[in-house]
């Protein structure tokens, strides 16, 4: 079986509706059913818009356009060298700069023509106007801040981790959201093409962890090097590295942690881990597991966690949180009830808690271990989130 098949990586609004438990085979559901489906609570309008960050500094973005003149792209080998789209989230003055996109018009129709549901009535138009809250050509705030690297699911276009982008950089970080050209619905590149996803069709090969392990630690170079390709630069600082995934990504910020010593924290939201794990180079770096409870709970039946957190010491924290589903890591719930979408059965967990949980607790993991500021939200338990259970192998 394939492994891409086996991590549920699949996303975008077409995550509202029923999904298999991860770890089984994924099937599409049928195009009638779906658009049978679809058509039943299809909105007359659609207007959505993320959660507003919750810091103290409003967010600008801006969109970098990258090429690794060393390395030929491992998928799609015609196209020359590797380009990658990096969306830069920073803490910005309030009031300045433009609504931004949340995604391209390129990047939103190839989301819509392969990722929602048929008969939902979602325009591509109706996708980059959803409200962010992010601001392009923003007026940098002050001071220096740590580097967050974030990377999607597989066929997950990088725009579904834009809530968690923005409160990140609303909490004072610098955030590079990183498109992992031809893995997804598209990304828009330098040239203006979106080319689509290239391994959708065959699904994950064995070396996607290692290809994006290589992806981060060349935006990486391109951000913190001698001349670096982001002219806001100066606002990283190059000491304080983290980096969070969501499914494929989370289990490649791992070894991308492996793989690149300057990466000192790392967060895992809900992926399995695909052998072989290099624990044996993270040299007691914190790593936060975070994922469903009904997959990823001690002695579930998803056991690649609990291998893999035997196999290095540091710092650990393992957290399931009940009532959610694997989508809801990212922005698809909040933008599947926009569009009128249901639950999946078993999700019981609203989109906007669910954001609210994966803000808080990936936040509060980067606060500890990048800014070193002690968080009592991960000594234990919570009265005030009773969806989060603190998992002890």
């Amino acid at each position: 079986m394939n492994r891409s098949r086996r991590i549920a990586a699949v996303a975008a609004l077409v995550l509202a509706l029923p999904l298999p438990m991860a770890g089984a085979a994924m099937a599409s559901p049928s195009p009638s059913a779906t658009t049978a489906a679809a058509a039943a609570v299809a909105p007359a309008a659609f207007h959505a818009e993320l959660p507003r960050p919750t810091g103290r500094y409003a967010v600008g973005e801006e969109v970098l356009h990258l090429t690794d003149h060393s390395r030929t792209d491992p998928w799609v080998p015609s196209a020359g060298p590797r380009q990658l789209a990096v969306s830069m989230f920073y803490p910005a003055r309030p009031g300045t700069g433009e609504p931004a996109p949340y995604m391209t018009l390129g990047e939103a129709q190839g989301f819509v023509a392969t990722r929602v549901p048929a008969g939902t009535g979602l325009q591509p138009q109706d996708v980059v106007d959803i409200d962010t809250h992010a601001y392009t050509g923003a007026k940098a705030a002050g001071g220096k801040f740590p580097l967050v690297v974030l990377s999607p699911g597989f066929e997950n276009p990088r725009a579904t981790l834009t809530g968690l982008a923005t409160d990140l950089a609303g909490h004072g970080y610098v955030v590079a959201l990183v498109g992992h050209t031809h893995e997804d619905s598209g990304e828009t590149l330098a040239d203006g093409s979106t080319p689509g996803c290239a391994l959708c069709d065959t699904g994950a090969p064995d070396s996607l962890p290692d290809s994006r392990a290589k992806d981060v630690s060349f935006v990486l170079d391109q951000l913190t090097g001698h001349h670096p390709a982001w002219r806001l630069a100066h606002l990283i600082d190059r000491d304080r590295i983290g980096m969070a995934g969501h499914s494929i990504g989370g289990a490649s910020a791992l070894t991308a942690m492996a793989e690149d010593r300057r990466i000192l924290a790392g967060v895992n939201m809900d992926g399995a881990f695909w052998p072989p794990i290099p624990t044996d180079k993270l040299e007691g770096r914190a790593f936060l597991l975070l994922g469903k409870q009904s997959d990823h709970a001690v002695g579930g039946g998803e056991t690649s966690w609990g291998r893999t957190w035997a196999g290095w010491e540091g710092y650990k924290p393992w957290l399931t949180v009940a009532g959610t589903n694997h989508s809801s890591f990212t922005d698809v719930p909040v933008l599947a009830a926009a569009a009128g979408l249901p639950f999946p059965p078993g999700t019981t967990t609203s989109p906007e808690r669910g954001m609210q949980l994966t803000r808080e607790y990936v936040g509060a993991f980067f606060d500890q271990s990048l800014k070193g500021i002690h968080q009592p939200l991960l000594d234990g338990p919570s009265a005030a989130n009773p969806e989060v259970s603190f998992q002890h192998p």
